[in-house]
């Protein structure tokens, strides 16, 4: 029997940890020196764009945090809708 391969989240739609993961093998296939010129381009423009993925979802996630570490100077909680 076969085992399908566990298809690859879209950059967009990558969990934080699955776009580490993805940037940690471009690294090591870069590191490699052994890819062509076009194809190492293209991999570097991925982890590009997985990196700023990156940044955006800990962003997200640091404003998710401030907002519930807020206090009014009475020492109690801000609570408001979070906004996406």
């Amino acid at each position: 029997a076969t085992m399908s391969p566990k298809k690859q989240p879209t950059d967009e739609n990558a969990t934080f940890e699955q776009s580490l993961q993805q940037l940690a093998e471009i690294v090591d296939k870069l590191e490699g020196g052994d890819l062509p010129l076009d194809e190492s381009v293209a991999l570097f423009e991925k982890g590009m764009k997985l990196a700023k993925h990156s940044q955006a979802l800990l962003q997200r996630a640091e404003k998710k945090v401030e907002e519930l570490l807020a206090v009014e100077p009475d020492g109690s909680p801000i609570t408001r809708p979070y906004e996406e």
